[in-house]
């Protein structure tokens, strides 16, 4: 029998000084591991996850808890700011046992996958992309000791450690074809894997995305993995998926993390229909583009239990807004935001600050826009230009640039503008949060959320006293 471990590695998630932040934070699990795990069972495999962050493991944990299960076959998931530490895990497993092959897949390998590989050795094989099928391949393979040079879709390391990179894989994967995510291999789910505070009314809470792929061209997002064509699960595979997890977990809420949920008209009307005629009950949020709904759309999502729509402003200048190719306007996210706010749907703006072209005339335009416009939440993110990303390209060509990775997690300024400081623009970050947090209808609208919903008191409670001790102990160390 051949074993596998799925592995998130520890990483910076969470800015340091602020780890009692992570009674607040988001802690849903990796969407990508369970799809793969699911696929792994299917062809008959044993597997298992590891959620460091979720699990509360540092890297030495990590590797302590593989090398007592002997696995065949590990797998870990990079994201960029996990790079270091997969490396870290990656050399403490072949320290002991050098016979477990380490498989490296997610964003970070898609967008940079040979230059990654030859940096850091202890990694065996990788697979580029979209990865069931490929993974599914591979492990067959490895079992029965064939060749893997074959295969689409990988980087692999051969005996004199040359690597080569395979054709890439042309096959899409129909998502209806996929079997669910593997959610029963996490421990205790759902009640260990909450939203971030307030992103949710009550759970227990799930994660899903009905779609994959994107095909517009906003500089600063990575599309390597799923590509520019846009794919859908079936309304009713969705709707079926949604049954599934109610019945089996007790799932009242869920949150579709597609970048696309509303691309297509038709088939969110189709499954909103599904959810009504079924009087099925689950709140659910999703994201879309401010070009991509109307108010008709808006009334049948609310009535199918549309709970908050994210939405990425971006920024409130059309300046910026044609420097990333975001291809909407400042407008037309007024025009979004107010729809949905009558709708009766919450509404989540998603913007970041210190994008190229940045200055003190846009970052105006953004404080003016957000305290006009009826948002509910706003996620406020510091740019980090992501390897893969057509930005990044621009910024540093294709060589690799290590050194600022541990720090891409959207909470630390990378990269300046020409014409502002890096003091200026952490100024005007803090200053934006304040402004829009400390509105009297936005502490109002907390109030009376977390009297309705107490988990999120809970969960507030655990924060300040997190936090009061944190700030004791510093005090005292520095006496």
């Amino acid at each position: 029998m051949m074993d596998i471990i799925f592995v998130n590695p520890p990483y910076e998630q969470i800015a340091k000084g602020f780890d009692c932040v992570k009674h607040i934070s988001n802690r849903s699990p990796s969407l990508g591991l369970l799809h793969l795990a699911a696929q792994v069972k299917k062809d008959g495999f044993t597997c298992s996850i590891i959620e460091s962050a979720i699990e509360g493991l540092n890297v030495e944990d990590v590797i302590d808890k593989i090398i007592q299960q002997k696995p065949t076959v590990v797998g870990i998931t990079l994201f960029t700011v996990g790079v270091h530490n997969a490396n870290l895990i990656a050399q403490g497993i072949k320290k002991f046992s050098p016979e477990i092959k380490i498989l490296v897949g997610g964003p970070h390998i898609s967008s940079m996958g040979l230059e990654t590989m030859q940096r850091f050795d202890s990694f065996d094989i990788a697979v580029l992309h979209e990865g069931e099928i490929t993974l599914s391949k591979l492990l067959f393979a490895l079992k029965n000791q064939e060749s893997i040079d074959i295969i689409e879709g990988i980087i692999y390391k051969d005996e004199k450690g040359n690597f080569h990179q395979t054709q890439p894989r042309k096959i899409q994967i129909e998502l209806d074809d996929l079997p669910l995510p593997a959610w029963e291999l996490l421990p205790n789910f759902p009640q260990q894997y909450p939203l971030t505070i307030f992103d949710f009314p009550k759970g227990p809470v799930a994660t899903f995305s009905a779609s994959r792929g994107c095909p517009f061209k906003c500089e600063f997002c990575d599309t390597s993995t799923f590509g520019a064509k846009i794919r859908y699960y079936s309304p009713s595979k969705v709707f079926e998926m949604m049954q599934h997890l109610q019945k089996t977990y007790g799932i009242v809420h869920l949150q579709f993390v597609d970048d696309l949920f509303v691309a297509s008209k038709k088939r969110i009307l189709t499954l909103c229909q599904l959810i009504i005629e079924n009087n099925f009950k689950m709140t659910w949020s999703c994201t879309a583009r401010v070009d991509s709904i109307n108010p008709e759309i808006l009334h049948q999502m609310k009535k199918a239990g549309c709970w908050e729509i994210s939405y990425g402003l971006e920024s409130g200048s059309n300046a910026m807004l044609k420097n990333m190719k975001k291809a909407t306007k400042v407008e037309q996210a007024i025009n979004a935001v107010n729809w949905t706010h009558e709708a009766g749907i919450r509404c989540k703006g998603l913007l970041m600050l210190g994008y190229p072209g940045e200055n003190e005339e846009s970052i105006e335009q953004t404080k003016e826009f957000v305290k006009h416009i009826p948002l509910t939440t706003m996620n406020l993110s510091k740019f980090t230009p992501y390897p893969g990303s057509p930005i990044y390209i621009k910024l540093y060509g294709t060589s690799i640039r290590d050194e600022d990775w541990d720090r891409m997690n959207g909470m630390n300024f990378i990269y300046t503008p020409e014409n502002i400081s890096m003091e200026t623009l952490n100024f005007e970050y803090r200053q934006i949060l304040e402004g829009f947090y400390r509105r009297p209808q936005i502490l109002l609208h907390y109030l009376k959320m977390s009297l309705k919903h107490p988990n999120h008191i809970f969960r507030l409670l655990k924060f300040a006293c997190c936090s009061f001790m944190a700030k004791r102990n510093q005090k005292a160390l520095s006496t």
